[in-house]
């Protein structure tokens, strides 16, 4: 029954990600090439709305499914005429199965990331974009099964360069914690995010990455690798991008998790 379930979540939301695109019409050629450029950039001048769903499975030895609606709101602040404020938040609404049998499902909010990256207008003399700041990790889970129980700061840093239809760079932040349940385990966790990208001539967006953490008090790895294929479309004068991705955990804690699915539709608001 597990295995029919499983197949129903993947089968629903494979037809609710591909078939919606199909109803839209291309992007206008004038603006789309820029936004899909802007797309690829994690300190542009563009406010977006990404949603992203992650579906991840092998978990634990009930082999459990963990599903997470990431709510990542993407801010611009223009501080003046040399340099802008990028405001990224992520806000997890997690579904997490039992990991053992005969164990709780838990559901709700998990703990809330807040970048913020202080980044030039003008790139580099050698085409470079960058970006850094603070990071913050904030103890907003609803249930303490989902959360950290801890406050947490850090640094963050991304640099990429973008030509000929290629996005190359990588994001980082670590974050330690400083307050919370004594009882729960302290935060100092690396955060690494090597990524490439090719974006066609039809604004086809192909994506290779790593959203790599390293704990360095369990000394343990999670490296999942990602592939992601995205399309920028229009509803009307509304552009907004789907994209459908495939991930294997190559380094994972004892009881996974092993292999999982990624959806997401960003509304963009260009000026």
């Amino acid at each position: 029954m597990k295995t029919k379930h499983t197949q129903n979540r993947i089968a629903t939301a494979l037809v609710g990600v591909l078939a919606i695109p199909a109803f839209a019409a291309t992007a206008h050629a004038d603006d789309a090439a820029e936004l899909a450029k802007q797309l690829q950039n994690p300190v542009a001048a563009l406010i977006s709305l990404p949603l992203q769903y992650n579906w991840d499975t092998g978990i634990g030895s009930a082999d459990a499914d963990r599903s997470t609606l990431n709510v990542q709101p993407v801010i611009p602040v223009d501080l003046n005429p040399k340099w802008n404020l990028i405001s990224r938040t992520i806000v997890p609404l997690i579904d997490a199965d039992a990991t053992v049998a005969g164990g709780d499902d838990h559901s709700g909010v998990g703990d809330i990331v807040q970048s913020l990256f202080f980044s030039p207008k003008a790139l580099t003399a050698g085409g470079w974009v960058w970006g850094a700041g603070p990071v913050f990790l904030l103890p907003t889970a609803s249930d303490s099964a989902l959360g950290s129980e801890q406050w947490g700061a850090g640094p963050t840093a991304v640099v990429l360069k973008q030509e000929n239809g290629w996005t190359y760079g990588a994001l980082a932040n670590h974050i330690w914690s400083f307050a919370g349940d004594d009882s729960r385990a302290d935060v100092n966790a690396t955060f690494l995010q090597p990524f490439l990208s090719y974006t066609t001539k039809t604004y086809t967006t192909f994506t290779l990455n790593t959203e790599s953490t390293y704990d360095w008090d369990a000394g343990q790895w999670t490296v999942p690798v990602n592939a992601m294929a995205s399309q920028l479309v229009k509803f009307g004068k509304q552009p907004v991008s789907f994209g459908l991705g495939y991930r294997n955990y190559v380094e994972a804690p004892d009881g996974g998790p092993d292999w999982g699915l990624r959806f997401v539709v960003t509304f963009l608001f260009p000026k």
